[in-house]
C-alpha cells in the first residue's frame, strides 16, 4: 500500500512491564452509528496503514469479526501476532468470581488469539445497561461503588495473568478517590488505565496520579467524539475542535484540529485510541504522531482550553438513590 506508516517510526511508550506500546491506537466502539462488518473493515484498513494498538471490547459487538481480521493478517503474514497490542475489556455483567475468566475465553475466542496484551475491567462498577439504550435507561439493580466488591473481581482479573491469558491488567472509568480505596489492595498494580481525556477533558488532578505511580494512561474520546451515541450529548457540551486554542494551533500549522488534539494528547504523554471507518481520516490521524510534535508553547495554550467537559457523563450506570450523573465520579 503506498499509503502507509512505517510502524517502526510511530514512537512508542515503556509500560511498567518493560513492554512498549504504540502512542497511538485504533478504537473499535462504533458508537451505536456504525455495524460490526464496518468497524472490522476499518481494522483491516489501519492494519495495512500500520496501527499495530488495537482497543477492543466484548460490549462492543464486534470482536468475533475483528478476530477474523487478526487472524487473516497475522495467518498471511502480514504481521505478526508479537508486533501486536491488543487489548480488550470485561463488560459489568461479567464481574465477580468466575465470570471474568468466562468472559475473557469469550473474547479470546472471538478475537482468535492465545492471550491479549492487556484486559480492563471497563467500569467500576456491575451496573449493566442495554446495548444501544437511551440516556434515560436505569436499571433497578445498579449499585454505588465498592471498594470490596471490585478487589473481588480484580483478584480475578490478577488469576488471568498467572495463567498467561493477559500480559498486563488495567482499569478504565476510575477516579482519584478510586484508586486510592484499590490500589493498596492490589497484588498487581495495574498498567494502563483509560480515562476521557481531551482538550475541553483534560483531567490533570487523575493524570498526574496515574503518571507518578506509572500507570499509563490511554485516552478515549481523543478529538472530543463527535460521532457518540446520543445519549452522551447535552446541550452545554464543547465542541474540541472548535476550542480557539485548538484551532489557532491547527491554523498555524495548516492542520486539521482533530490532528491537533491527537498531537497534544502524545505529547502530552497519554495514548489516544481515535476511531474512524475512514482510511483517509484514520491514516492521517497515525500520520500526525510521526510528524512535528506540538511545541511547549502550542502545549501551554492548549491547557488553558480544559473546560472541565465530560462527555461520557455514565448517567445510564445510575442506581436508585443516585442525584445525578456526577455521583459515579464521587
Amino acid at each position: 500500500m503506498a499509503d502507509s506508516i512505517d510502524p517502526a517510526k510511530v514512537p512508542s511508550l515503556s509500560l511498567v512491564s518493560g513492554a512498549r506500546i504504540p502512542c497511538i491506537g485504533m478504537g473499535t466502539f462504533g458508537s451505536d452509528r456504525y455495524g460490526p462488518a464496518e468497524v472490522s473493515a476499518a481494522v483491516s484498513g489501519a492494519i495495512r496503514c500500520g496501527y499495530r494498538l488495537f482497543d477492543c471490547a466484548s460490549v462492543y459487538g464486534n470482536e468475533d469479526l475483528i478476530g477474523k481480521v487478526f487472524e487473516d493478517a497475522i495467518g498471511s503474514g502480514e504481521v505478526k501476532r508479537e508486533e501486536l497490542f491488543i487489548t480488550s475489556k470485561v463488560w459489568n455483567d461479567m464481574h465477580g468470581k468466575g465470570n471474568v475468566l468466562l468472559s475473557l475465553a469469550k473474547t479470546l475466542r472471538d478475537l482468535r488469539l492465545d492471550y491479549v496484551d492487556a484486559y480492563f475491567v471497563h467500569w467500576p462498577f456491575p451496573n449493566y445497561h442495554a446495548p444501544g439504550c437511551g440516556g434515560d435507561a436505569r436499571n433497578p439493580l445498579s449499585v454505588s461503588f465498592s471498594a470490596d466488591r471490585f478487589m473481588r473481581t480484580w483478584e480475578e482479573m490478577e488469576k488471568i495473568v498467572g495463567m498467561g491469558l493477559a500480559k498486563h491488567i488495567c482499569m478504565s472509568n476510575m477516579t482519584v478517590s478510586k484508586l486510592e480505596a484499590v490500589l493498596p489492595r492490589c497484588g498487581i498494580k495495574p498498567a494502563l488505565i483509560e480515562m476521557e481525556l481531551h482538550p475541553s477533558f483534560q483531567q490533570p488532578e487523575l493524570f498526574e496520579y496515574c503518571v507518578k505511580r506509572n500507570i499509563q494512561p490511554v485516552g478515549y474520546c481523543p478529538i472530543g467524539s463527535p460521532n457518540r451515541p446520543d445519549r452522551d450529548k447535552a446541550p452545554e457540551d464543547v465542541v474540541d475542535t472548535e476550542l480557539p486554542e485548538v484551532m489557532s494551533v491547527a491554523r498555524a500549522r495548516g492542520i486539521h484540529p482533530a490532528l491537533v488534539c491527537l498531537k497534544w494528547q502524545v505529547r502530552r504523554g497519554s495514548i489516544p485510541i481515535p476511531f474512524s471507518v475512514h482510511e483517509k481520516n484514520y491514516l492521517s490521524n497515525l500520520r500526525c504522531v510521526t510528524e512535528a510534535p506540538l511545541t511547549d508553547a502550542e502545549m501551554a495554550g492548549i491547557a488553558k482550553a480544559d473546560r472541565n467537559c465530560r462527555l461520557v457523563k455514565g448517567q445510564v450506570f445510575l442506581w436508585p438513590g443516585a442525584k445525578g450523573w456526577e455521583d459515579l465520579w464521587d
